[in-house]
């Protein structure tokens, strides 16, 4: 039986900060690494989270590698071989990303891999874990902490006699926030990029921000000044 992969990397900016997030749907227990780049792009955390998935399995291992990006499907299954007939190479020049490519090339060709695309934020579960991992990973790596491995287990089946307890209700509280019209523009189209709300994208880069502190948050702006 395969084991079900779901792999998904991004960058925002792009190229920028990104990071990769994976979700390995093992019987003994859901595995999820995640990890990022503070200077990288969207491609190449694609890439980063097929072969991280990949390299967790021994040689010979049966996967089932679920993505929702064409570039590393299509890579695998349609342009790598010719690619490799070439020299690594394309019609027009050298492959680019070649040093994940041929990474990626050397850990698939070990495995048992069937390569599945799955459309990105269509609530395919898996999926936008993975997604979520990759958000994670970027924002960690722009704190400069390192790539994390989660294992969780099954869940214990529930005895029929077993009355769960009552769930206690959870308060939250909403603060409003005032944005110039220009910030919420802009707000609303780097959600609409990242696929999700601007809500939950304005919630996000608020908890960066706290996570950084201002001395990281200046950091941070001042690496992507420079990168501009």
């Amino acid at each position: 039986m395969r084991t079900i992969v779901y792999a998904d990397g991004g960058c925002d900016p792009n190229p920028g900060p990104g990071g990769w997030g994976v979700v390995i749907q093992d019987p003994a227990g859901t595995v999820e690494l995640h990890g990022g780049e503070r200077a990288t792009t969207n491609n190449r955390m694609e890439l980063t989270a097929a072969i991280s998935a990949l390299a967790y399995f021994p040689e010979g291992a049966a996967i089932e590698m679920r993505c929702d990006s064409q570039y590393v499907i299509k890579s695998v299954t349609e342009w790598m071989r010719g690619w490799k007939a070439r020299g690594w190479r394309t019609a027009t020049g050298p492959v680019k990303n070649i040093d994940l490519m041929q990474r990626l090339d050397a850990l698939a060709a070990a495995r048992d891999v069937r390569w599945t695309w799955v459309r990105g934020h269509a609530g395919e579960a898996g999926n936008e874990r993975a997604d979520r991992l990759a958000a994670l990973g970027r924002r960690e790596a722009l704190s400069g902490k390192a790539s994390g491995e989660t294992v969780l287990p099954p869940a214990d089946p529930v005895p029929a006699e077993a009355a769960p307890a009552p769930a206690q209700p959870v308060q939250s509280k909403t603060v409003p926030m005032a944005l110039s019209a220009d910030l919420a523009n802009a707000l609303s189209r780097a959600a609409a990029r990242a696929g999700i709300t601007p809500q939950a994208y304005l919630e996000d880069a608020v908890r960066l921000a706290l996570e950084l502190k201002p001395p990281g948050v200046a950091r941070v702006r001042a690496e992507l000044q420079k990168a501009s």
